[in-house]
């Protein structure tokens, strides 16, 4: 039987003010665990990174040339993205500095450029570059262990049987660039071509690329013609050629039409010149692109301002191409702490990398061919009017997947 007289005697309950003080120790302690573990790790080292750019200044414009692409296009948008990375690094204690060499009839040679930087301790090269400067130069600095970020150059073999390890390719492809083209004529029903190619292997190139988006997206082309009059789109007033021009264009069936003009020579001649009221796409008209100055969602309308702030006039592709390059860089080197390119090299490729590039989404990339992963917006001269991949596209990984060539294409064996 249980006796009161023998049970043990209970505690008084603590006064108040105890336990309140109790509960401010303890979570005084709290707070300061983890200041004094803090205060026992180092000090994050400072880290010095040096980015090159080697590009080539277009010649100064002609006053009648408004879309002449600017003397400094593409520095200045390294420029901007070098100023971007020490905002961030301020609070890291990360800096950053752009090694800009603009080649010149003086100094042609990139290859050599590049040696140059590479020995002053530039391990992450930016080229706005053609093909086959790419490869030099990749191949050049390739046991070097610098890292190169091609910004200019879309060949679609530079990521394929021609691509490299050290080469991570910013802008897309000429096969993303026509599969956005390709994306929106599928969604607008639109499914007859009139391809119309020029002479030069750029033009060639992208009727190619224009050929294969036509076939993944079972789009028909109907007619196919090379333009043999000469770059009208330059020539000043008209010429005795205007009425080929026009009937150029007789007796076709299609629904749009399509011009593969790098150069800018004639393609923009062939809007509101045709037999029939057709649309103009491809490179001129209705483009693909990765920038243009309508774009101002996501965040881009800032960047936009920034820029003009920055260089007094508007951000054009090769500029934004040079920007994501250099903010790749500078991404890279804040989440990994180090500016090591045997360290960064295998993280742009790494899952967790991700670049925010006012697109509306993180971009990434292809493991298989390193190419930026990004949205390809589709514009004409006055107006944002689409944005690849279109809704409806899926893809197993990433509806940015459908744009470009895909894993189980890829000719692409990196060494």
């Amino acid at each position: 039987m249980h006796d009161p007289a023998h049970a043990p005697a209970q505690r008084p309950p603590k006064p108040a003010r105890y336990r309140t003080g109790l509960r401010a120790a303890l979570a005084a302690g709290a707070l300061l665990a983890p200041i004094a573990a803090s205060a026992q790790q180092p000090a994050p080292q400072p880290i010095d990174t040096h980015i090159g750019l080697i590009y080539r200044p277009q010649p100064a414009p002609s006053s009648y040339d408004a879309e002449a692409a600017p003397e400094d296009e593409g520095l200045a948008g390294a420029k901007m993205a070098i100023a971007d990375n020490n905002t961030t690094g301020r609070f890291t204690k990360q800096t950053f500095a752009l090694d800009a060499v603009a080649l010149s009839d003086e100094k042609p040679d990139a290859v050599a450029a590049a040696k140059e930087l590479v020995a002053k301790g530039v391990n992450y090269l930016v080229l706005a570059l053609p093909a086959d400067a790419v490869l030099a130069v990749a191949d050049a600095v390739k046991d070097s262990g610098a890292v190169v970020l091609n910004a200019g150059a879309p060949d679609d073999r530079l990521r394929g049987a021609d691509c490299r390890t050290n080469v991570f390719h910013i802008l897309p492809s000429r096969a993303m660039l026509t599969d956005a083209i390709a994306q929106y004529l599928t969604v607008m029903r639109w499914r007859k071509i009139f391809l119309i190619t020029g002479p030069t292997e750029a033009d060639k190139a992208y009727a190619e690329a224009l050929r294969n988006s036509a076939r993944k997206f079972a789009l028909k082309i109907t007619a196919e013609k090379p333009w043999t009059f000469g770059p009208l789109a330059k020539a000043r007033g008209d010429t005795p050629t205007r009425a080929e021009a026009m009937v150029f264009t007789r007796g076709l069936d299609y629904d749009m039409a399509i011009v593969a003009d790098e150069e800018g020579d004639w393609g923009d001649y062939v809007s509101y010149r045709t037999v029939d009221p057709r649309p103009v796409g491809g490179t001129q008209a209705l483009t693909s692109t990765t920038w243009s100055p309508v774009l101002e969602t996501w965040g881009a309308a800032q960047a936009q301002n920034r820029f003009r702030r920055l260089a007094s006039r508007l951000m054009r592709p090769l500029d934004y191409q040079a920007w994501a390059a250099v903010r790749t860089v500078g991404e890279a080197v804040t989440a990994k702490k180090t500016s090591d390119p045997a360290v960064l090299a295998p993280y742009l490729v790494d899952p967790a990398f991700s670049l925010p590039a006012y697109k509306g989404v993180s971009l990434s990339f292809r493991p298989w061919d390193h190419q930026l992963r990004q949205p390809v917006i589709v514009v004409q001269p006055k107006a944002l009017v689409s944005v690849a991949p279109e809704q409806g596209f899926l893809h197993q990984r990433t509806p940015l997947d459908t744009l470009g060539v895909d894993l189980p294409e890829t000719t692409c064996k990196f060494k």
